[in-house]
């Protein structure tokens, strides 16, 4: 067999190992997450019936007590099936001391709340989506209710439809009071889609996940009375410390009535009537942002699911755009782990939607709605947070005026130490110009239109790409300049004639650019960050930041001074193709988040203080710009010895 075959079938070979492997990969991730769903519906199902079963120490149901005892040992069997962890034996002897407490007869409320201890632990470790990616429609949900729940559990949920009497075990009455109190709208869903072995009640998976979410989310209100849901109405709209114990949507599909009343007592009953009614209350919040990046992530996938791949691409940049970035200053400052895996999560989302790669979509897409449910109860605890919101404010100024500084700190000395004062003024005029535009852009996208992340982007990404290209002329013009006598021979031809006019505006145009650049994408942020009560917190932030940089600027002029002038242009010319590699890259990072250039994904770490991103894409660019140094300074090392 010729060289070339073998190699050929060599490459296949692996080719094939490395797709079964993904595609195995993919298909573990989904049915782990669907085995986690169903542990924590039994778990549920135990701390909510278990009281039916058992009362005093005595067992007043056989059957209920049977059925106990099943589902405690099922979910023992069912943990122990689970990719191992460190936290996976715990688990496990947790559910072993459940079938203890139930094979000992304990009381219904220690049972009941060991039970759903465990199954909150089973979602830390293994965490699944656990609320609904857009608004439940509940008129919707009430006519699917009566086409397929009406003739069990009975047209207003008394458990009394035409097929009630025939069943055994009967249908739940989902308006029984005390048996509602025990109940999430996250666990009606999971019945919803799994059914409960060994009962009438089957699994609806054939109908969509949102139609399932809206049933559910309609299900939970049937034991409610309007007299309810308006005291509700009323203490949630007046009462804004209520808000605090449900603070968005995740939280509302695990609320149960008995676990909010150890935090809102009486209120419970009537914030639940009214939230569960009337759930775009909450998908509304403040946290509307990645609510929005969830549905859009969703819809991504439906849209590539059906062919549309170019509509999954726009939808995919959307989540990201749209959603995800309007949250980043919040999120980076209150989880910084989390934000850097959604931020790079969403880069590769886009990247598969764009190969058109359906199953492992579907699996991103999993993953990241998990995420960014957990990015939405860190910013619920994040909202009013002092120390949060000024480290916020102080980062975003300090990591984005850094750069925009040094580049304006560099045409200020060299024009110094050119003794051409006469010009700085248009340097200073392109900064100041900057800063009264972003004051513009702020009042722009706060009052008149929502700037898109796309223009964004494309203006933060084409504005880096452009002060690095005119930054690395500059860069390779002033090492020129560093080289024995150059220096003199410019002084002597240029240096007593005016700076001609084309010259002084290419001054303004950089300092101009570059700061707006930073400005921009700073003001967008602060626009973010910024709510009633946290203003304060978040001026001390920004005073924080501008006073280092003030100090960080004083420095920088002062050693500039004393440098000799060969020592000063070689520094000032390193220093200007470092900006030009850092600003190339985060140029280019920026563009790919708007499709202008693919995103092929590399594995090593993100360093955005460097503008290293992990992506083919940016690597080549900045491997451009290096090459590009590397042999002006060749050229300029040999063309000073002619």
């Amino acid at each position: 067999m010729h060289i070339r075959s073998k190699f050929s079938l060599f490459i296949t070979a692996v080719f094939l190992a490395l797709s079964t492997s993904v595609i195995s990969a993919n298909a573990q991730d989904t049915v782990t997450q669907e085995k986690v769903k169903q542990i924590w519906q039994v778990l549920d199902y135990l701390a909510v019936d278990y009281g039916a079963a058992v009362q005093n120490g005595v067992v007043v149901s056989k059957d209920e007590y049977g059925e106990m005892q099943e589902f405690s040992a099922n979910a023992e069997k069912q943990l122990s099936e689970l990719p191992k962890t460190d936290a996976s034996a715990k688990l496990v002897a947790q559910a072993g001391k459940l079938q203890s407490m139930i094979a000992a007869k304990a009381p219904p409320e220690e049972v009941g709340n060991y039970s759903r201890a465990l199954a909150a632990e089973v979602l830390k470790v293994y965490p699944v989506p656990l609320s609904p990616t857009q608004v439940p429609d509940l008129k919707k949900g009430g006519a699917l209710y009566q086409a397929n729940c009406a003739s069990c559990h009975g047209a207003s949920g008394n458990g009394d439809g035409p097929l009630a009497k025939s069943l055994n075990p009967p249908p739940i009455a989902l308006s029984d009071k005390e048996r509602a109190k025990e109940r999430s709208v996250f666990s009606l869903q999971q019945i919803i889609s799994h059914g409960v072995a060994g009962t009438s009640m089957p699994s609806f998976a054939q109908l969509s996940e949102d139609d399932r979410w809206a049933i559910a989310f309609f299900a939970s209100t049937m034991s409610y009375t309007d007299a309810d849901r308006a005291a509700g109405k009323k203490a949630w709209t007046e009462n804004k410390s209520l808000h605090n114990a449900v603070p968005n949507i995740n939280a509302l599909t695990q609320a149960t009535e008995t676990g909010l009343e150890k935090q809102i007592a009486s209120n419970a009953r009537p914030i639940l009537a009214h939230l569960r009614s009337e759930p775009d209350q909450l998908m509304a919040s403040n946290e509307d942002s990645l609510a929005l990046a969830k549905k859009r992530l969703s819809e991504s996938v439906q849209a590539l699911q059906a062919g549309d791949k170019a509509n999954a691409s726009r939808l995919a940049l959307s989540a990201y755009l749209d959603g995800f970035e309007i949250a980043e200053p919040a999120l980076a400052a209150k989880n910084k782990e989390l934000f850097n895996d959604l931020e790079k999560g969403m880069g590769a989302f886009r990247a598969i939607v764009n190969r058109g790669q359906l199953d492992e979509a579907k699996n991103a897409e999993q993953q990241l709605q998990v995420k960014l449910t957990q990015a939405q109860d860190a910013l619920a605890t994040a909202t009013d947070d002092p120390l949060a919101t000024f480290l916020g404010a102080f980062t975003i100024l300090l990591r984005e005026g850094l750069e925009a500084l040094l580049v304006v700190v560099a045409m200020v000395a060299f024009l110094k130490k050119a003794d051409r004062r006469d010009v700085l003024v248009y340097v200073h005029a392109g900064w100041i110009v900057a800063l009264a535009g972003g004051a513009v852009t702020w009042a722009v996208a706060t009052y008149l239109v929502d700037l898109s992340g796309a223009s964004r982007e494309m203006t933060e990404g084409f504005s880096a790409i452009f002060a690095a290209v005119v930054l690395l002329g500059v860069g390779i013009w002033m090492h020129q300049k560093s080289m024995a006598g150059r220096w003199q021979a410019y002084v002597k031809e240029k240096l007593s004639s005016a700076l001609n006019r084309r010259s002084a505006m290419m001054l303004f145009l950089l300092s101009f650019v570059t700061v707006y650049r930073e400005v921009f994408e700073t003001v967008l942020f602060y626009a973010a960050l910024w709510t009633g009560g946290n203003g304060i917190y978040m001026l001390l932030g920004m005073g924080a930041a501008i006073l280092i940089l003030t100090v960080v600027a004083f420095v920088l002029l002062r050693t500039s001074a004393r440098l000799p002038i060969g020592k000063f242009f070689a520094a000032s010319s390193a220093l200007v193709a470092i900006l030009a590699f850092v600003m190339v890259g985060k140029g280019v990072a920026a563009l790919q988040k708007v499709g202008v250039f693919e995103i092929s994904p590399l594995p090593f770490p993100q360093i955005e203080l460097l503008g290293i991103f992990p992506t083919m894409q940016t690597v080549v660019a900045q491997t451009l710009i290096v090459a590009i140094i590397i042999a002006s300074v060749v050229y300029n090392i040999r063309s000073a010895k002619t």
